[in-house]
């Protein structure tokens, strides 16, 4: 069976040559264009990845400032969009980084033959279910998922980007995909129960 295609990232929007000469010649209704079309994905992006609104939104001013800064040094040879993603994804884990907030120690018992390219679970498709789920896993292991699964990072970029090794990655995907199982399929003995009872 041929692997799932990669998730297609929120960040794929192409943008026009002319908008992006524009945003170079330093033209500000072009940079207010860019950051319309990109202020959702880099907020959803940095909102997984830190957890937190406020943070979420200063990973958001800082990596549109960047943007700003450095779109002069944006060569062309790849999509726009992704070397702004590169930036959100970079200023994101820079915070977490910061704030000190270390991942659960490596588990090397972890069965790593657990088919690490698995769909999150059924349940999935509730928003709400999904974000309260997410919120309570680790920072890093909640990053990792949303990296792999809405991104579409392999595991090696994703060790690259977090300083890590692929073992790491695959470890954190493997234990957050149980983890949001197990906060996101009830208990279907105690479903079982209530039905007969």
């Amino acid at each position: 069976m041929p692997p799932e295609p990669r998730p297609s990232s929120s960040f794929a929007i192409e943008v026009p040559r002319a908008l992006l000469e524009r945003a170079r010649a330093g033209e500000r209704a072009a940079f207010e264009q860019v950051y319309r079309w990109f202020e959702r994905p880099v907020y959803t992006l940095a909102l997984r990845i830190c957890g937190d609104r406020e943070e979420a939104s200063e990973v958001l001013q800082d990596t549109m400032l960047k943007v700003i800064d450095r779109i002069g040094h944006f060569r062309g040879d790849s999509p726009f969009w992704g070397w702004l993603r590169q930036i959100a994804v970079n200023e994101a884990l820079m915070r977490l980084r910061r704030a000190k907030q270390q991942p659960d120690a490596f588990d090397p018992l972890l069965d790593e033959r657990e088919d690490d390219h698995a769909a999150p679970p059924p349940a999935a498709a509730d928003a709400a279910a999904l974000q309260r789920a997410l919120a309570a896993l680790p920072a890093t292991t909640r990053s990792v998922l949303w990296l792999y699964h809405a991104e579409g990072y392999t595991h090696e970029e994703i060790a690259t980007l977090m300083e890590r090794t692929t073992s790491f990655s695959k470890s954190q995907l493997a234990r957050g995909t149980r983890r949001l199982r197990a906060l996101l399929v009830p208990d279907q003995r105690l479903m079982e129960e209530s039905a007969h009872a």
